[in-house]
């Protein structure tokens, strides 16, 4: 049962993922090149909690600081770790349209992530700062 349960979730998942794509101008999808299908996108550190102390902030810069480093690791696995080398991204020869569109977009996407967990990060100190301020 669990076998079946698990086959109708991989189709079903597969199927989604399919109909997802999207076709470019030149007739590639938006995927990324193979050799770059295995660069690991890092999981964003854990959440702050509401009423950090000092110590939950020093421990979260900490964490944030290795992850914006995992995410310069994984910029530069895809080859985009500069803005020289993600402008000279659409001149680039030997890679379709639509590869170079899933590039720039799991950059976004990885700078996206990253704004996100600094302005958690802010959040957290700014109200740390108003409640020793009272």
């Amino acid at each position: 049962m669990n076998r079946i349960i698990f086959a109708v979730l991989l189709l079903t998942t597969s199927m989604v993922a399919l109909a997802q794509e999207e076709v470019m101008d030149d007739g590639s999808r938006v995927v990324l090149p193979l050799d770059l299908q295995s660069c690991k996108v890092p999981n964003a550190p854990p959440p702050i909690p509401e009423d950090a102390a000092k110590e939950d902030l020093l421990k979260a810069k900490k964490l944030i600081g290795e992850f914006q480093g995992e995410m310069l690791t994984y910029r530069t696995c895809l080859g985009v770790e500069t803005e020289e080398k993600l402008d000279a991204l659409e001149g680039k020869e030997g890679m379709s349209q639509g590869e170079k569109m899933a590039i720039l977009s799991a950059y976004d996407y990885s700078v996206t992530k990253e704004e996100q967990v600094a302005s958690a990060f802010n959040t957290a100190l700014r109200a740390y700062k108003a409640s020793m301020a009272q």
